[in-house]
């Protein structure tokens, strides 16, 4: 049974689960192409799931709300939660359903990504009021809008227990129904073409301004290498470099560990400017494996990586 008290976590995520196929080539094929990849893993994946185990890596305790199948892939995406000690009761198995699987080409040489995606069978999450207690117990909503419906609702349980809800806008994620969503955050990080798309802007300080003025509290812009930009109504605007890795492996869910290194500054009161810091080393360290969390680092690693940068 599950023990309200001394389960409490720290961040709950709502979102997509998947389990990713990377595969390492020379060059993306052409067609008809036949091509011998130098690698192939399979790891875990979604944007949201891959922020709550970056936590976790770090030591925070999170959970994860998601509607699963019970096939093969499903099954694995279970298994990696509970190897990185992210919590699973939230997870609902839907028999004779399949679950959300991607296949990523990631060039050699560069890093570079393509992906196919396959969304699975399984239905939307029709009833977050179940887990109205583990939202109300947490620090911290995360979620990218995925499960909508579940999602809005979850938002407004989180505003009146007090819990800051967190939003990550992925770079191909805007749609008019994301609208709905970004007024109600606290914490705000989009991708640069989330950010354009969403304000009409095509300059990051620009769109950062613009969702600045249009209430919200702290915005943070992320463009890969070049860094990122954290917008705050108190200190104003500032730019934080990306750590250079002289070898970058794969950059898949380094967006989404910057999310879970954010968050857990959040969560430990660092200032805005040690929050984006301790996100882009945690980013920059997980460029150095294939896949997405296989290079994920624990809180030591990235302590010892800041003090020799």
């Amino acid at each position: 049974m599950y023990d309200e008290v001394n389960n409490k976590v720290d961040v709950v995520g709502i979102g997509v689960s998947t389990i990713d196929m990377f595969t390492v080539v020379d060059a993306f094929p052409k067609t008809r192409e036949v091509q011998k990849a130098s690698n192939m893993v399979l790891d875990g994946g979604g944007p949201v799931a891959t922020a709550m185990v970056t936590l976790a890596k770090l030591g925070a305790k999170t959970i994860m709300i998601d509607n699963l199948g019970d096939d093969w892939s499903g099954l694995l995406i279970a298994e990696d939660f509970k190897k990185y000690n992210v919590q699973t009761h939230c997870l609902e198995i839907f028999s004779e359903q399949t679950s959300s699987i991607a296949n990523i080409l990631v060039e050699k040489d560069t890093g570079i990504r393509a992906i196919l995606y396959h969304p699975g069978s399984v239905p939307e999450i029709k009833d977050i009021t179940k887990y109205t207690h583990i939202i109300q117990g947490a620090k911290v909503l995360h979620l990218n809008g995925r499960h909508l419906e579940a999602s809005l609702a979850a938002i407004d349980i989180a505003k009146h227990a007090g819990v800051k809800i967190s939003f990550d806008g992925g770079a191909n994620r805007y749609n008019q129904n994301m609208r709905q969503i970004v007024p109600k955050v606290d914490i705000c990080i989009l991708a640069k073409e989330f950010a354009f798309a969403y304000t009409g802007e095509t300059k990051i300080d620009r769109a950062g301004e613009t969702l600045i003025k249009s209430g919200l509290e702290l915005v943070g812009i992320t463009d890969g290498i070049n860094g990122s930009w954290v917008f705050d109504n108190d200190i104003g605007v500032f730019h934080q470099p990306a750590f250079k890795m002289d070898n970058v492996v794969d950059t898949t869910g380094c967006g989404d560990s910057y999310h879970g290194g954010f968050l857990y500054g959040i969560l430990h009161n660092m200032s805005l400017k040690k929050c984006a810091e301790f996100a882009s080393a945690v980013a920059a360290l997980n460029t150095q494996a294939l896949g997405g969390r296989k290079g994920l680092p624990s809180l030591k690693t990235v302590e010892m990586f800041l003090r020799n940068h």
